[in-house]
């Protein structure tokens, strides 16, 4: 690029802080310079509105770095909450949260990436881009379970857990049998302990008459394995005053239209079976040419760009960041929302030649929801239980309801303010009430 005298060419990246160009770089980056964030989850959103609060603070003027979001569909999902009965405040059009702030948004497919050339391929066409964030999330793995996809539920997705809503209001509305009022979860980790726990109340409520049966399955040995040897005894204990029963240790071989089929030779009637078991990035990480991890995750620095790819960000589930010195980061909104932000502040910094944030959350707590048997609230990688029972539900509650939700007033200010590439206090139960 040709300096302000005409005289010299500067690269973008040494446009530093203390350079006499700083007044000049806005005006002159480019006629317009496109910033593409692929995802509108907890990591994509928030990378936008995080570019866009970045774009604010420089005073860059409208219309010279257009932010533009591309996902399926136009639309927000609160994906956390997949596993509860009431999904009404589980969607937020995206329109509500970017339009204020003057991010745009293609509904489109991604179906291909090329660093190479800088374009993203979608099924509304090819799209250039002078800087990209990838924030594609992770979806439930199917493995080839036979039956699996022609009879297997999720609650992967917010269409996922609706298809399964609809299929339980169906097989309630037939004849009510054992088989019909037992649900099956394949999958104890924390989304399947979730909905282990919350099938019991909403089949009681389809099968007044007849007492439900939920079944977790899982080939572990213990339910919750991630979650260690502190919270152990606290699931198990929810589990079985939820009326969850457990088979361990085994996998499944086959599921049908009345049931699964286990390893074992053992078969369980039922009519919903839901697969809970592992999550992999999305598969288009593969397109950036760079080796994934075991979770297909690409590689990132602690400015949360990818490794040995140009111009490339990456956030959330398809990223595998240093949290601190010892651990990466897990696919969790709790690390997805700040890798967003930090994604959103530096790859406009990058852009623009303005210095980038190092990202390192020195905190790292799980709350896992127990349905009616309350919550357990854990601190640290090892998991030690801090509070359970009504009080940790509480502390789940404001999560769920109130801490992982962008601002919906429509405030402008708000929202950018909400953006900021900043660590929140952990949610303990003595903050509870705080925003996120």
């Amino acid at each position: 690029m040709t300096g302000p005298q005409g005289d010299e060419t500067i690269r973008l990246d040494e446009w530093g802080v203390g350079s006499p160009y700083r007044g000049y770089l806005a005006a002159n980056v480019s006629p317009v310079s496109d910033v593409v964030v692929l995802g509108s989850g907890f990591a994509g959103l928030w990378a936008a509105l995080g570019a866009a609060r970045r774009i604010d603070e420089l005073g860059v003027a409208p219309g010279e770095v257009n932010i533009t979001v591309v996902s399926s569909l136009p639309y927000h999902d609160i994906r956390v909450r997949n596993y509860e009965a009431d999904l009404t405040a589980c969607r937020i059009p995206l329109r509500d949260v970017l339009d204020p702030v003057g991010v745009g948004h293609i509904a489109a497919d991604v179906t291909a990436i090329d660093p190479g050339s800088c374009t993203v391929a979608t099924s509304l066409g090819t799209r250039a881009y002078d800087r990209l964030v990838m924030a594609l999330g992770s979806r439930v793995v199917k493995p080839d379970v036979p039956g699996l996809r022609e009879f297997g539920f999720d609650v992967d997705t917010y269409d996922g857990a609706l298809r399964l809503q609809r299929h339980l209001l169906e097989v309630a509305s037939s004849l009510h049998t054992l088989a019909a009022a037992t649900a099956i979860v394949v999958g104890a980790g924390l989304t399947g302990i979730e909905t282990a726990c919350e099938l019991p109340a909403r089949l009681a409520t389809l099968f007044p008459d007849i007492t439900p049966r939920v079944i977790l399955v899982d080939h572990n040995r213990h339910v919750g394995s991630d979650m260690g040897a502190s919270a152990r005894p606290v699931i198990e204990a929810a589990l079985t005053a939820n009326g969850v029963q457990t088979r361990l240790g085994v996998g499944v071989a086959a599921i049908g239209g009345d049931g699964v089929t286990l390893s074992t030779g053992e078969r369980l009637a039922a009519s919903t079976v839901v697969w809970c078991a592992g999550m992999r990035a999305n598969p288009l990480t593969a397109d950036l040419g760079v080796e994934c991890d075991g979770l297909g995750r690409v590689a990132v620095d602690e400015h949360l760009r990818v490794i040995n790819v140009q111009g490339a960000f990456a956030a959330g589930d398809v990223a595998a960041a240093w949290m601190d010195d010892g651990h990466l980061s897990v696919m969790s909104c709790q690390h997805g929302r700040p890798m967003g932000r930090f994604a959103g502040y530096n790859v406009i910094s990058d852009l623009l030649g303005e210095p980038m944030l190092s990202l390192r959350i020195p905190w790292y707590v799980t709350v896992l929801d127990l349905g009616p048997a309350g919550a357990v609230y854990t601190e640290g990688w090892d998991r030690q239980v801090i509070a359970s029972g009504a009080e940790a539900k509480a502390t789940k509650r404001t999560i769920n309801g109130r801490r992982i939700y962008p601002p919906l007033n429509g405030s402008r200010d708000e929202i950018l303010a909400a953006a900021a590439p900043t660590l929140q206090s952990r949610p303990t139960p003595e903050h509870s009430t705080d925003r996120h």
